[in-house]
């Protein structure tokens, strides 16, 4: 169903996204790539008409849809961006690709690794691309980070230090419903561990956690340190009881780097990076100011770009994806309880 006062409407520069959800996330979403000239949202669906057609007329989209299926049935949308909730990724995953759309999923993409194999083996098979979305891949940050650590300027990583966690303070919250994959090592858990991930190169070979569980059955905070080939270990947290903070500190063999990575730095602070090079009284210490972007947008690009050429894009490779999801799997299932009850 057409929205009114749509914005704009589809044109051969710029491909169209269909966005699943009117939550917030998706909020974020179509505000961020308002400003892009290579996509536009060309559509969304909610599970009610009224639900899409308010969103649409919030953010100027031309199609509303009051069903899923329905959206993947619009021949305006190319690539379709999932921001449901986590227990419906991999459905939905898989049915936009059935339906011939390219797919940009928020993260955790799923919790189980068979389940991440099978979506990027249907896209394959189909001829499609489909990414995992960590906005924080985009922040210039990271991407300086990640630079700095492949070019070897601080030496081999020996230990990594990363956390994201904030206060959820409403019980009905969707992230706390199991029903709904929710919990703090899903819903926050999945960022440090994908930057883990990303620095160590490869699997843990040993992983330990605890966790503490909330009333609702899911777990409400997490810790997991993991041991890597090489003697890299790190030591992850998260958590929904914690003032909100997403931090990493990873110490080299020459120094260290400590960032943030939020998905979006708001337009007036600049993002910052830390870095101290060698040790003792002789380190110097420099940091780092960098311009803030609108993360959702570059990293839709980046997508984008995938898509239309084939170059590799800016988040997380299909390989990184799955080892996430077996992370989140393998630490689910060995988490001890520090209150005595069992993780679900």
């Amino acid at each position: 169903m057409p929205a009114l006062n749509a914005s704009r409407s589809d044109d051969a520069a710029s491909i169209g996204f269909g966005i699943l959800s009117t939550g917030s996330i998706a909020n974020h979403f179509a505000e961020q790539v308002k400003g892009s000239s290579t996509l536009h949202v060309a559509a969304v669906a909610s599970r009610t008409q009224a639900g899409a057609d308010a969103f649409a007329q919030k953010h100027g989209i031309a199609h509303a849809h009051g069903s899923y299926a329905a959206l993947l049935a619009d021949d305006a949308v190319k690539i379709v961006y999932i921001g449901l909730p986590n227990s419906l990724h991999t459905e939905w995953c898989l049915r936009a690709l059935e339906a011939g759309k390219h797919v940009l999923c928020e993260k955790p993409l799923t919790g189980s690794p068979q389940e991440a194999r099978l979506i990027f083996q249907t896209a394959q098979r189909l001829g499609l691309h489909v990414a995992e979305a960590y906005p924080y891949r985009a922040q210039p940050q990271t991407v300086e980070m990640l630079r700095i650590l492949d070019a070897g300027e601080l030496g081999r990583p020996l230990s990594i230090q990363a956390s994201f966690g904030f206060k959820l303070e409403n019980p009905g919250d969707i992230r706390l419903d199991p029903a709904l994959a929710g919990g703090a090592l899903m819903d926050a858990g999945a960022y440090p561990l994908s930057l883990v991930r990303v620095i160590a190169g490869g699997y843990p070979e040993q992983v330990q956690a605890f966790k503490r569980q909330g009333v609702g059955g899911t777990d409400t905070a997490v810790i997991a340190n993991l041991a890597f080939r090489g003697g890299l270990m790190a030591q992850v947290s998260c958590s929904f009881h914690a003032a909100a903070h997403r931090y990493a500190v990873i110490a080299c063999e020459g120094g260290v780097i400590e960032t943030s990575y939020s998905n979006s730095t708001p337009g007036n602070q600049p993002a910052t990076l830390r870095i101290k090079r060698g040790s003792g009284f002789g380190a110097s210490v420099e940091t780092v100011s960098l311009p803030a972007v609108d993360a959702f947008r570059v990293e839709a690009e980046s997508f984008v770009e995938q898509v239309r050429t084939g170059k590799p894009w800016i988040g997380a490779s299909a390989h990184e994806s799955v080892d996430v999801a077996a992370l989140l799997e393998h630490i689910a299932k060995v988490a001890v309880d520090v209150d005595g009850r069992s993780f679900g």
